[in-house]
């Protein structure tokens, strides 16, 4: 049976108030008592329930994040700046990963309402945020984290998408490639769209330059090498001469089956580049070229304007600042002939 506050009170012959004080407010207790009241939490083995204070309290020290794809090194990082930030605040991160989902996405949503979160860091699967707007209408903060909206709704922390895939379609056309693909998808994930529209600008604004979009279910390693095994069966003439893959994992994928196919060079006859520059974008085969986002930064920035929300955070110049957007940065490997 575990122990109670009771027994502790017991143990130390003190009221249940004091053993409170001493657990909350020991500033308030006599040293010689809190003294006693520690032993006795030591010998019983004493360990509080933080769940059921904080439900009185009406609030947690914990803060809900879901992702789109918790197997994404980006998203990994990600969570790690948001820890780091929330343990500066003696706050924990509860970690939920939507698989491009919108259901399951509900379903943490609900599961973090329950446990009261402080609030919620969040990368939505759609458009619709109807959702979020109720949750945020009912007095849960939610900072959309990669991903903005037109308006001050919401918080947000991103990085600008459309400039990121104009430097990777700006990039290829700069080394002389003209038939480009950009393999990505869904379409409703909204840094896809936005990275596509990047690279088309930069396509379009070169004479003779081509944009094939090839669409994938999933942003994964598999579809990856899926998409790359469909333009390693096409005649050399159909296939593009660079792919712009919308992350680094499908970047992965096409690059091991455009190796293992043993017929085309990486970059000779397809310069490839990819989007993230996860730590094993330098550590393949053939080194890839990326685009790289400062995830660890963007979840310890998403951190940060929701304890502004919250006003836990200092007031500093930049407090009245909801909607944080990083450039992305272009980083040349050997898979673009860097």
């Amino acid at each position: 049976m575990a122990v109670s506050v009771r027994d502790v009170a017991a143990a130390a012959s003190v009221s249940v108030g004091t053993v409170s004080n001493v657990l909350n407010r020991p500033a308030k207790v006599a040293p010689a008592t809190v003294e006693r009241v520690l032993h006795a939490i030591e010998q019983l083995g004493f360990v509080r329930n933080d769940a059921a204070r904080q439900l009185r309290a009406g609030r947690s020290r914990s803060i809900g994040l879901i992702v789109l794809d918790v197997r994404n090194p980006f998203f990994t990082d990600v969570a790690r700046g948001a820890e780091d930030r929330a343990a500066e605040e003696g706050m924990t991160v509860l970690l939920g990963n939507s698989d491009e989902n919108a259901s399951r996405e509900g379903s943490y949503l609900d599961l973090f309402q329950e446990q009261r979160v402080n609030g919620v860091l969040i990368t939505p699967v759609a458009e619709d945020i109807t959702r979020l707007e109720r949750l945020q209408a009912g007095g849960t903060p939610v900072v959309l984290v990669d991903r903005h909206t037109e308006d001050d709704a919401f918080c947000s922390v991103a990085v600008d998408d459309v400039e990121g895939g104009h430097l990777a379609g700006a990039h290829l056309t700069a080394i002389g490639r003209r038939r480009i693909a950009f393999v990505g998808g869904p379409p409703s994930i909204r840094q896809v769209a936005d990275r596509l529209l990047g690279a088309r600008r930069a396509v379009d604004a070169t004479p003779g330059a081509t944009l094939e979009v090839i669409e994938m279910t999933a942003l994964t390693v598999l579809e990856g090498r899926r998409a790359g095994e469909g333009i390693v069966s096409r005649a050399p003439h159909d296939r593009p001469d660079a792919i712009f893959a919308a992350n680094d994992l499908l970047a992965v994928g096409l690059l091991q089956a455009l190796v293992m196919s043993g017929d085309l060079r990486v970059p000779d006859d397809i310069a490839l580049i990819g989007y993230d520059d996860i730590d094993f974008a330098a550590a393949t085969v053939v080194p890839l070229s990326s685009v790289r986002q400062p995830a660890s930064l963007i979840g310890y920035t998403a951190v940060d304007l929701l304890l502004r929300e919250l006003g836990l955070a200092d007031d500093g110049e930049s407090a009245q600042e909801r909607a944080v957007l990083f450039r992305p940065e272009l980083v040349v490997r050997e898979s673009t002939g860097g």
